[in-house]
């Protein structure tokens, strides 16, 4: 059997954490790249206590240079990249007409620019060896909008869209490219917006049929199931995973 490496941004905690532990647990050799090289360490830590192997790297989406450096530090490692999944992710919710620019070029940075500058340094390897699987993290918000979310939602808009056009892109070297969408899930960062208002979580979890927040493993599942020879024939798709709170 082929080992595969799999390289997650974001994997220091919340949903990439999780996605990180469950592919070690498939087999996976795991690269835990985050900009927080402490919390990269603790996934580390966790894959190995659970006879997984894996290293850290710091990673910062925002700089192709970066990214440029953890793939290099990555591939001196392991020798390939099999599997990407770009998780990496940050908001601030507030009204449109309250934010400011420099909020919006942080959230575009991070949830758009981010996969794009991932997908230009780890593509040219996968067709190089052959074999490639990429999943995109985006929301539900691109597909349907949220309040206080605008720009998140259109940076994750573009992120579907950018899906969408790699996979045909890429078909042809054997690629697949696939999106998965998350609802609200019960996450650091979402714990961090629902500071601003400790009604958000309540109110959502009325309004999801499954009368729950997402948890990270739900979204580490779907993932899993993307990047696995079951969806080999599946490329350029988007999955919600929203407890019902969105059927398209």
């Amino acid at each position: 059997m082929v080992k595969r490496i799999a390289f997650v941004t974001g994997a220091g905690s919340g949903i990439g954490r999780e996605i990180a532990k469950l592919l070690a647990s498939r087999g996976m050799d795991l690269i835990v790249a985050d900009i927080n090289k402490e919390g990269a360490a603790e996934t580390v830590a966790q894959i190995k206590e659970n006879d997984g192997e894996a290293v850290a790297v710091h990673c910062d989406v925002t700089s192709l240079e970066s990214v440029k450096n953890a793939v290099q530090e990555s591939v001196e490692a392991y020798g390939k990249i099999d599997v990407l999944v770009n998780n990496a992710g940050w908001d601030k919710v507030e009204p449109f007409l309250k934010s400011e620019p420099d909020t919006w070029k942080k959230i575009i940075d991070i949830n758009l620019m981010g996969h794009i500058h991932t997908c230009k340094e780890i593509l040219p390897l996968m067709i190089e060896n052959g074999f490639g699987k990429v999943v995109n993290i985006a929301s539900d918000a691109a597909r349907v909008g949220s309040s206080g979310e605008a720009v998140y939602s259109a940076a994750k808009g573009g992120v579907v869209a950018l899906t969408k056009t790699l996979a045909r892109e890429m078909a042809r070297h054997k690629i697949n490219i696939n999106c998965v969408a998350p609802g609200p899930s019960d996450t650091p960062l979402f714990q961090e917006i629902g500071s601003y208002n400790e009604g958000i979580a309540s109110a959502l979890e009325k309004a999801i049929p499954f009368r729950r927040l997402a948890q990270p493993q739900d979204i580490a599942g779907a993932v899993a199931y993307f990047v696995s020879d079951d969806a080999g024939y599946v490329t350029g798709q988007t999955l919600s995973v929203s407890g019902g709170l969105t059927m398209l």
